[in-house]
């Protein structure tokens, strides 16, 4: 089998300052993974390990660096999904894990799919899970993001589209065993309503695996992508024969046709090929294939 891995790094109107801690992080991200996966490691463990780089990345929307509330707070929310036999585990509205991913990976391992707020938190004691403080989470730059448009002077929050900024960062790979594995985590929709989740911990929404046909993560407008249930409809174009960066294409198009969406998604099929679309200005990306000498980097 072909061992692959693509991560993501959020789809939205990424600032200029910006971009070049996203294309290090992603390219950080891949390489973790990657090393996992080249040793013979676990499609599991590579989407784990790549997307906690990102997560710990202070410029990007996961874990450290995440966007604020309405109420200034970090809320966190997170997937990961393996395809052998369709187990899956989530966590949303945490606010005290440094790694969402990490407590996700724990949900799968248990008897549960889905745990959310509090209770995430008190299953992440249970498991073993180091807790941090909400503070050690925020980032000066968010801070000055949420104070501007608590006070309703920050454009930025909205891209030169006018879509809003609900960006993720995500994974998927396939070992050398031919298990495909997905995941998201998200600090979700600046200024958003305590509580509100969005396609990022959803399964068959914001990530779906199964390794009789690929998988794939997506990213953008949560709500949009809820609604055309994005991941799982996108790994079903490949039951179709398609290949997968068409399945990437026409899945991005099912997400502006429904429902006027916009956003992204990563993918992987069976094969170890992998695909990639998106209808934002700008996606940031990297992916590495055992056929490739090199990881490609893009925005």
């Amino acid at each position: 089998m072909k061992a692959s891995l693509i991560v993501h790094g959020g789809a939205w109107d990424i600032p200029p300052e910006l971009i070049e801690a996203h294309r290090s992080g992603c390219r950080a991200a891949l390489l973790e993974g990657w090393e996992i996966l080249h040793s013979g490691g676990h499609a599991l463990d590579a989407v784990e390990a790549a997307i906690r780089v990102m997560e710990d990345s202070p410029a990007l929307n996961a874990g450290t660096g995440s966007v604020l509330n309405a109420e200034g707070q970090v809320e966190l929310d997170a997937s990961i999904m393996e395809g052998a036999g369709l187990q899956a585990g989530a966590v949303a509205a945490v606010q005290t894990i440094k790694n969402p991913i990490t407590l996700a990976r724990r949900v799968l391992e248990s008897e549960y799919i889905f745990i959310v707020g509090e209770g995430a938190v008190l299953f992440a004691r249970g498991a073993g899970i180091e807790e941090c403080s909400s503070e050690e989470l925020v980032v000066e730059r968010e801070l000055r993001l949420w104070e501007a448009q608590r006070s309703e002077t920050a454009p930025a929050v909205r891209g030169a589209d006018g879509a809003v900024r609900s960006d993720t960062v995500g994974a998927v790979a396939m070992d050398h065993q031919g298990n495909i594995a997905a995941g998201n985590s998200t600090g979700g929709r600046p200024f958003k309503h305590p509580g509100r989740v969005g396609d990022s911990p959803l399964i068959g929404c914001g990530i779906y695996a199964d390794n009789g046909l690929g998988g794939a993560a997506c990213t953008g407008q949560g709500e949009g992508i809820i609604r055309v249930a994005l991941a799982h409809s996108a790994v079903q174009l490949l039951k179709d024969g398609k290949p997968v960066q068409e399945a990437a294409l026409l899945a991005v198009q099912l997400l502006q046709e429904k429902v006027d969406g916009r956003g992204g998604l990563i993918m992987v099929d069976r094969h170890g090929n992998v695909g990639y679309a998106f209808s934002t200005p700008t996606m940031a990306y990297a992916y590495l294939r055992e056929d490739m000498e090199e990881p490609v980097v893009g925005i």
